[in-house]
């Protein structure tokens, strides 16, 4: 890690780490889908929809060209990942409360008395436990990850990856990032 020398109060020298960052919210990091999640034991949202968007801030040691990673390798993985969730109803695969059955060309869900008969192809079932903000920015960083591209995995150190559901309500997951994923 490259440092700078930096004056103390008491006028000696101290090493400091340099760290840099690189921050992506583009408007093609937005998704359209549907979902629900359920809460305090027994209680189940209606489906309802949002209008996704998605932020994304690595950081990283300068490389040969001065920067952390590249934008558009960054953007273009991010960007193939969202699009697998557009248009979709989002569904917790992994969920202890909500059960899951795919039967031919439908997904059916079920709640206690509740039941939900979705086109399996309008449907994304997702390795998480609710279909919270939180858990689908881990669920794309967890994508991104296993990707290994080497244009983005030789460049971080750590991610931070947020969830936008509606306008300014973000859930973020924050890790560091698994060199050679």
């Amino acid at each position: 890690m490259k440092t700078t020398e930096q004056k103390t109060d008491q006028g000696s020298q101290e090493t400091m780490p340099q760290k840099f960052s690189v921050l992506l919210e583009k408007e093609q990091l937005i998704f359209s889908a549907a979902h629900f999640i359920t809460f305090a034991g027994n209680i189940c949202e209606s489906i309802h929809g949002h209008n996704y968007r998605v932020r994304c801030e690595v950081t990283g040691e300068l490389d040969e060209n001065g920067y952390v990673v590249d934008f558009i390798a960054l953007r273009d993985a991010l960007e193939a990942i969202v699009r697998q969730l557009d248009h979709k109803v989002l569904l917790a695969a992994q969920s202890s409360r909500i059960e899951i059955q795919e039967q031919g060309d439908e997904v059916i869900a079920t709640f206690e008395q509740r039941r939900w008969v979705f086109p399996r192809d309008n449907c994304m079932l997702l390795p998480i436990a609710n279909t919270t903000a939180e858990l689908i920015a881990k669920f794309i960083v967890d994508q991104l990850m296993e990707l290994g591209d080497p244009r983005i995995d030789n460049a971080i150190n750590e991610i931070a990856l947020g969830v936008d559901e509606n306008e300014g309500q973000w859930g973020t997951y924050r890790t560091p990032w698994r060199s050679g994923a």
